[in-house]
C-alpha cells in the first residue's frame, strides 16, 4: 500500500507539472485536434472544379455542348473562354489555370462533315496528382459530349467511332513524374523545417546556459543580435541547397529550365521569412523543447496546406486562405515555375510579394519580442 501511495504521489506532482508547462500542454491538446481538421476536411486528393481556359471562337451547339460536357463533369471550372491562344499559354505558365482548351473554329463543321476535329487540351502537369483525375476523366468526354447533338440525320456521327479527337499535352512534365514535383517541393520543405528549428533552438540555448546575460550586457543592439544569429544559418540554408538541388540532378534527372541565380535570390528571401519566425519562437520558448514543439506546430500546418503533399486546389477555400499565409505555399509555386517551367521575374512576382509581407511581418513580431526579453 505504501508503494502504490507514493506512486500515486509521484504521478500527482507530475501532473501538477504538467498543468504548469501550459504551451507543452497546449501543444499536447493543440496537435491532435489540428491533425484531425487538417486530415479530415483540408485534405482531398480527387481535385475538382480546376480552372480551364477556353480558345475557340467556335459559336455553333457543338462546341456549347462540347464546354459543357467539361464542366458537368465537375472537374473542370471555365474561368476565361473565347480568348487567345497566346493569353491561354501564358495562363497556364502563370499557374493561374490547370487546363487550357483549344477547340477549332470549325469545330461544328467538321464534325458535320466527319472529319474527327482534334480538340486540344493542355494541362498544367507540374503537381500529376492534382490533374490526374481530371485527364482520366476526359476519356469519356468524346462518348457522351455531343449526345443530344448527334441525332436524326447526324446519327451516324455518333460514338463509336468517336466525332472528334482527344488530344491531352502534359505540359512541364511530359511523362507525369511524380519527383518532378516532390524533389523541387522538397527544397521548401526541408529549409522550412530547418531554417525555424534550428534559428528557434539557437536562442533558447542561450537562455538555457546561461550566456543569454552576458549577451545582454553588451551594447549589441535588439537588430544587431538578430542579424548575426540569423545570418550563419542563412549560410547553412544555401550550403543544404546545393545537397539538395545536386541531388535533385545528379539522382532525379529533374531538370533546370530557368534561371539558377533567381531561384538562389528568391531562395534567400524564403529563408529569411523562416528565419524570423524561428527566432520569434525563440522569444516565446522557455527551453529547447517547447522550441521544438512551437516549430512542429508551425512546420505541419505548412507542409500540408502548402500543396506539397496534397493537391492545393483540392483543399476547401479556406483551407486555401490559411495556406496563402504560408511562405512555403508561394516558395513551392516559385520553385517548380522556375526548374519545370522556366518562369522569369515577372511571372513570379505575385508569389515574391507574399513572401515579403511574411518577412516584415515575422521580422517586426520578432524584433518586438527580442525588446521584451531584454526588458
Amino acid at each position: 500500500m505504501q508503494a502504490l501511495a507514493r506512486m500515486f504521489a509521484i504521478a500527482l506532482k507530475e501532473v501538477q507539472q504538467m498543468l504548469r508547462d501550459k504551451l507543452t500542454f497546449a501543444m499536447a491538446v493543440g496537435v491532435p485536434i489540428m491533425q484531425l481538421v487538417l486530415f479530415g476536411y483540408a485534405i482531398n486528393t480527387d481535385p475538382k472544379g480546376l480552372p480551364t481556359a477556353i480558345v475557340s471562337q467556335d459559336t455553333s451547339p457543338m462546341a456549347r455542348s462540347l464546354v459543357a460536357a467539361l464542366q458537368t463533369s465537375g472537374y473542370f471550372h471555365v474561368v476565361e473562354s473565347g480568348i487567345a491562344e497566346s493569353r491561354g499559354d501564358a495562363l497556364l505558365q502563370s499557374g493561374d489555370i490547370q487546363f487550357l482548351v483549344v477547340v477549332p473554329d470549325d469545330f461544328g463543321a467538321r464534325v458535320v462533315r466527319g472529319e474527327k476535329p482534334a480538340v486540344l487540351i493542355a494541362a498544367d502537369a507540374t503537381d500529376p496528382s492534382a490533374a490526374g483525375n481530371a485527364i482520366a476523366a476526359l476519356s469519356q468526354l468524346g462518348q457522351t459530349a455531343l449526345n443530344r447533338d448527334l441525332r436524326g440525320a447526324l446519327a451516324s456521327r455518333a460514338p463509336q467511332p468517336l466525332p472528334f479527337e482527344v488530344r491531352i499535352q502534359r505540359r512541364y512534365n511530359p511523362e507525369g513524374l511524380s519527383r518532378y514535383n516532390i524533389v523541387p517541393g522538397l527544397v521548401g520543405t526541408i529549409l522550412t523545417m530547418t531554417m525555424v528549428m534550428l534559428t528557434a533552438l539557437a536562442m533558447t540555448r542561450e537562455r538555457e546556459r546561461g550566456t543569454m546575460e552576458n549577451l545582454l550586457a553588451t551594447p549589441v543592439r535588439p537588430f544587431e543580435v538578430m542579424a548575426g544569429k540569423i545570418l550563419p544559418y542563412v549560410v547553412l540554408g544555401y550550403v543544404q541547397l546545393g545537397v539538395i538541388l545536386g541531388a535533385a540532378f545528379a539522382l532525379f534527372n529533374v531538370p533546370m529550365v530557368g534561371s539558377v541565380t533567381l531561384l538562389l535570390a528568391m531562395i534567400g528571401v524564403f529563408m529569411l521569412a523562416n528565419l524570423g519566425v524561428g527566432f520569434t519562437f525563440s522569444t516565446l520558448a522557455k527551453n529547447q523543447l517547447q522550441a521544438l514543439q512551437l516549430t512542429f506546430f508551425f512546420f505541419l500546418p505548412s507542409m500540408l496546406l502548402s500543396g506539397f503533399m496534397f493537391p492545393f486546389r483540392g483543399m476547401p477555400r479556406w483551407a486555401q486562405y490559411l495556406g496563402e499565409v504560408l511562405p512555403l505555399t508561394h516558395f513551392l509555386r516559385i520553385v517548380r515555375g522556375v526548374m519545370l517551367k522556366g518562369s522569369g521575374g515577372a511571372e513570379l512576382l505575385p508569389e515574391l510579394w507574399p513572401m515579403l509581407a511574411f518577412l516584415a511581418v515575422a521580422g517586426s513580431v520578432a524584433l518586438l519580442r527580442y525588446r521584451q526579453t531584454l526588458d
